[in-house]
């Protein structure tokens, strides 16, 4: 079956390369990228695939193999913050982006030389508003350009071939808080983008861009009339009933939601038989809940949107009125398979909150709702016919609108998972998840609006989940059909990158200290494991060239996890409450910025 599979993807690749000759207008970039997405020898967007599902067939390396992989060869960015995402493969080039400056390498996969280097100039004073740390999740491709999402919020298309600037768009203004984190998404003719600065009250939106000329195609806004949201109260749907107008401006006090957040710098899934763009959107401002009462529609919410229009066809928010910092901008994985016995298109999500959800992709029926860490207890259960949370009083951190101290909530307000992706595999219909093992304590407090200053009000420490293992992540596998943890494996630090699952039956992932694992996809039994230069908060890939497999993971410890080394921050409630939870990083890895990859020994 793995072999058919392996020749369709080829004969898929040799269709594409036609199609390439024949067709290079950016109207056939869609076509493009649904066929190189089947083609295993390369990974062409951040998921590998449209769906998210960061799975690959190729099985070179498998468990009984996995053992022996050594390093082939690495490659230094020179920069020293945190690395997330990955790199893309196309045919014989690698293309590698950095943090802050936003550095992209274009390298020669057989000589491992490099082919161009491109450094934006950027105003060093947006570090200042990037919440936490300077990251950047990675690049796109279509029609031979390169897309870059800048921090200072630049979205640039850079020419394939010799790394020159195509084009250019400013998204957002630096000024009032606005950046970018986000790797952007390819979608037909169009590049799908997001904003960040949730921290600075930017109120969030999705933008689709022109890949011909970066003009704009359309914005949707995340709070506010339904016009500038791109909704329609009787076809717009939550829980399969109409939202009805202004159901955003209904949901906050006065003008609250033009600095309501709900910003949009996590990932960004499609459906090409739906037309279909699937995302979610992040906290409210400002994380004082006491300040903005009120569910703050449609902040923390699930968006399905038509790729032409921007209209949204349905959303679901998972936590209304958030009093945690609980984004819901994590990655939506899509897959088709049964459920309850019954062919269903999937949608799969693991929020910041603690909640596994399966959702119908197609309607937005929510299916699922369960806890993928034994410790979350902020809420109790989520209701299956309003779809909202039954929020535990005691961990409520508005407590009648009086500034207190509320402690012991799991999880942190970096939740049971961040932006770090997770993978599915369809050899084992299961998911693999990296995961936070944390709690906090969460203090409120008024705070005033002043563009381009921090909109917080609120204080927080972190700390293990008590009576546990101690440590501060799991690495997961997960069933999504009956919401159950199948397997957990227990870590020191979180888990913050995004993991691989492949043919071979093997699934990676990094960790913290800076170790790459491989391990079986059926037991979670560990197979493989080499330290890497510094920690890993990047995204595991894999590719195939010149008849060899390989994986290939940045490391570079930063993030919201690793903000305290990669920012030089010592408070315990520093960034933004990690820095003490994280202090004893330190002692097992130190900062970096390197692309290292693994094969099989010839």
């Amino acid at each position: 079956m793995i072999g058919a599979v392996r020749l369709r993807r080829c004969l898929a690749a040799v269709a594409t390369l036609s199609l390439t000759l024949l067709f290079p207008a950016a109207s056939q970039a869609n076509d493009e990228l649904i066929k190189l997405q089947e083609d295993p020898n390369q990974w062409v967007m951040w998921g590998g695939d449209y769906s998210g599902t960061r799975y690959s067939p190729l099985n070179q390396i498998n468990a009984e193999n996995a053992k022996d992989l050594q390093v082939a060869w690495t490659f230094s960015t020179g920069v020293l913050r945190g690395h997330e995402g990955g790199p893309l493969v196309l045919g014989d080039t690698m293309f590698i982006h950095t943090p802050f400056p936003n550095k992209v390498f274009s390298i020669d996969l057989k000589t491992q030389a490099l082919n161009w280097v491109y450094e934006p100039k950027q105003d060093s004073s947006v570090i200042a508003v990037m919440c936490c740390d300077t990251v950047n999740r990675g690049l796109a491709y279509a029609d031979g350009k390169i897309f870059l999402q800048q921090a200072d919020t630049t979205l640039v298309a850079l020419d394939q071939k010799t790394g020159k600037v195509v084009w250019k768009v400013v998204n957002g203004d630096p000024k009032v808080g606005a950046t970018n984190t986000n790797a952007p998404l390819v979608v037909k003719d169009k590049i799908i983008t997001g904003i960040s600065g949730g921290e600075f009250g930017v109120r969030g939106y999705l933008t689709a861009y022109n890949i011909k000329d970066g003009s704009v195609a359309w914005r949707a806004y995340s709070t506010g009339p339904d016009e500038e949201m791109l909704v329609d109260p009787e076809k717009t749907t939550e829980m399969l009933k109409p939202i009805g107008k202004d159901a955003s401006l209904k949901t906050w006090e006065g003008d609250q939601w033009k600095i309501g957040g709900g910003t949009t710098w996590g990932w960004f899934s499609y459906d090409p038989e739906l037309n279909l763009i699937y995302y979610g959107t992040g906290n409210p401002s400002t994380w004082n809940p006491s300040q903005r009462p009120g569910d703050n529609k449609y902040s923390m919410t699930i968006m399905a949107r038509d790729a032409d229009t921007g209209m949204a066809k349905w959303l679901y928010q998972m936590t209304p009125h958030d009093e945690w910092d609980y984004d819901g901008v994590n990655e939506m994985i899509l897959v088709d398979k049964k459920f309850k016995g019954k062919d269903r298109k999937l949608l799969v999500h693991f929020d910041r909150n603690g909640f596994g959800y399966t959702l119908d992709r197609v309607t937005g029926e929510l299916l699922v709702a369960e806890k993928f860490d034994p410790a979350v207890n902020w809420a109790t259960h989520v209701d299956m016919e309003t779809g909202r949370p039954q929020v535990v009083a005691k961990y409520s951190t508005a407590q009648n609108g009086e500034d207190v101290d509320t402690k012991g909530i799991c999880p942190a307000a970096l939740g049971s998972k961040d932006q770090q992706p997770a993978t599915y595999s369809p050899r084992t219909g299961l998911f693999y998840v990296p995961t936070n093992h944390v709690c906090m304590n969460y203090e409120p407090f008024e705070v005033s609006y002043t563009a381009g200053q921090p909109y917080v009000g609120a204080t927080l420490s972190m700390f293990p989940a008590p009576d546990s293992h101690g440590g501060l992540g799991n690495f997961i596998a997960w069933d999504a059909e009956k919401g159950e943890i199948v397997w957990s494996l227990p870590e020191p630090f979180s888990v913050w990158s995004g993991a691989l699952a492949t043919g071979g039956g093997v699934v990676f992932y990094g960790t913290l200290e800076g170790y790459l694992k491989a391990v079986d996809e059926k037991t979670g039994k560990e197979l493989y494991r080499f330290k890497t230069p510094s920690g890993i908060i990047g995204n595991v890939n894999t590719y195939m060239h010149d008849g060899k497999q390989y994986i290939a993971v940045l490391s570079g410890i930063g993030g919201w996890a690793g903000i305290g080394m990669a920012a030089g921050l010592e408070g315990d409630t520093d960034g933004l409450g990690a820095v003490g939870a994280y202090r004893k990083l330190s002692d097992y890895t130190q900062l970096g910025g390197v692309l290292t990859v693994f094969a099989l020994p010839n």
